[in-house]
């Protein structure tokens, strides 16, 4: 008779297959720009979809330019360009959902004739989630040995908000440029709530009512909560906020010469909350009569692990796009952000990266230039495998020698950790040849020093509790010279 086996099925739900892609966005500005003195680009998703054999998604790019006319008045403009891309993968089919997060890479400008180009490198990091399901031994004619497996399974929570901020300033007459970034995020998990908290760095470039330049700079602090039934304390989640929308309104107050500055932001969020279940998997199984071919299986869930942040200040040279002398007069430090790696080096883990930031300038003909700077920078890292983000804040610059730029800047350092789990188990059984049947009464087994319980079982084919129940005195694991007694029971013929 063949031998009987029984299977179950495991069924949850992760990320299935993550996907990189780039797109160009142009945008075209008429002759009336004489020259670039600042220029920015924010991207905003506005959807994606999986669908046979690709991901399509959607958004749209701003742009925006301070920038010098022929009569050198300072002046601003901003275009929105919508786009879709696609990116092709045999894996991909409509059930799965398609998370995706976009970003500049570069913004480069050119000019063709009397117009002027923005072209801006989008970006994408896919997520595509779906249902994710295995097979494995449960039982049947076997005899097994069981261990708990632990499983990760994601619950994709999302979610907007809206926030607001109010300060007051110095007298100005004009917002010209703003660029928004945000932190680190901070989660904290209660029964069916998510929350999260964090701060946006916001900066203001402004024209004053004499026409020369002058920058802002606010951390905005902002929290909101997402329901979710899997979210409860000691569970790990992670999450994204980006900036959907933002206004600025300026309401000047020339009699005191002082501004106040109204920023309203809406804020949109996604992310996961990883639950761990235990599934009871057969990891070993023999049969006490025949050889067992045993097949094994290995699946990897990913989650989120821990979040670390700190604040690390930095400084030194600067490198700049063009040249500078002690004739210029140094205006604003606009557009601060970051690009950051985790590098194994001589000394250990280190966050390595440069703190980038558009610093006008004024010449001592007049004449207004943004330049592009930069910092960079090495801090130790105590992980070994993290996504890093960097948020820079109070950034700065002065020129103390002619046609060098020493800079300052604070860096909130964040380490996400990902968190993997390996499960290996039984998957599937094929009987073998059959095993020669000992039919003494009593037969005397000296095991292999160390062995196991189960070890030795699966030598003498022999249930565990057979063999305990045959060697009460028996200590596990084995040691050398013991011996195993193993009784048989026998029928007498009369």
């Amino acid at each position: 008779m063949a031998m009987n086996t029984e299977t179950s099925t495991y069924r949850g739900y992760g990320k299935i297959l993550t996907l990189t892609h780039q797109t160009a966005v142009e945008c075209k500005f008429g002759a009336e720009v004489e020259s670039i003195i600042a220029s920015e680009a924010h991207v905003i998703l506005t959807g994606a979809e999986a669908m046979d054999g690709e991901v399509r998604y959607y958004g749209k790019t701003h742009f925006l330019i301070v920038y010098e006319d022929a009569d050198r008045k300072i002046c601003r403009a901003e275009k929105g360009v919508e786009f879709s891309a696609r990116v092709e993968n045999e894996n991909c089919f409509p059930a799965l959902t398609a998370r995706a997060a976009l970003t500049i890479e570069n913004l480069s400008t050119r000019r063709e004739g009397a117009s002027v180009y923005l072209t801006a490198l989008v970006g994408a990091d896919i997520a595509l989630y779906g249902e994710t399901s295995f097979d494995y031994l449960s039982g049947g004619d076997l005899i097994v040995k069981r261990e708990e497996a632990n499983v990760l399974s994601a619950r994709l929570v999302g979610g907007t908000t809206e926030t607001e901020d109010e300060f007051e300033t110095e007298f100005i007459g004009d917002v010209l440029l703003h660029s928004e970034t945000v932190g680190p995020i901070d989660l904290t998990l209660s029964a069916g709530t998510l929350r999260a908290e964090g701060e946006i760095n916001l900066c203001i470039l402004a024209l004053k009512g004499d026409n020369s330049l002058v920058s802002f700079e606010r951390l905005v602090p902002f929290s909101f909560e997402i329901p979710c039934e899997e979210a409860f304390p000691g569970r790990n989640a992670e999450i994204r906020v980006s900036v959907l929308d933002v206004s600025i309104k300026a309401d000047a107050d020339e009699e005191k010469q002082k501004c106040k500055i109204r920023a309203e932001f809406t804020l949109g969020a996604e992310g996961c909350v990883y639950e761990e279940a235990k599934v009871d998997v057969v990891t070993d199984a023999f049969s006490r009569t025949h050889e067992v071919r045993l097949t094994h299986r290995e699946v990897e869930t990913t989650g989120a692990g821990e979040t670390h942040c700190f604040t690390e200040r930095v400084s030194g040279k600067a490198a700049l796009s063009a040249g500078v002398d002690f004739s210029d007069t140094l205006l604003a430090v606009t557009l601060q952000r970051a690009e950051a790696n985790l590098v194994r080096t001589d000394d250990g883990m280190r966050v390595e990266g440069v703190a980038l930031a558009t610093l006008v300038v004024k010449g001592a003909d007049g004449d207004i230039r943004g330049l592009e700077m930069s910092l960079p920078f090495s801090v130790g890292a105590d992980t070994e495998e993290a996504e890093i983000s960097v948020l820079v804040c109070s950034m700065n610059a002065r020129q103390r020698q002619e046609g060098e730029i020493d800079a300052e800047a604070t860096l909130k350092i964040c380490f996400k950790e990902r968190r993997t789990v390996c499960a290996r188990f039984v998957c599937g059984a094929e009987e073998r040849e059959e095993v020669p049947v000992c039919d003494s009464a009593v037969s005397v087994y000296i095991p292999a020093a160390g062995d196991g319980l189960w070890e030795l079982s699966k030598s003498l084919k022999k249930s565990p509790e057979e063999v305990s129940e045959n060697n009460p005195d028996l200590e596990f694991p084995v040691k050398e010279g013991q011996r195993v007694i193993i009784y048989r029971k026998k029928a007498l013929n009369i």
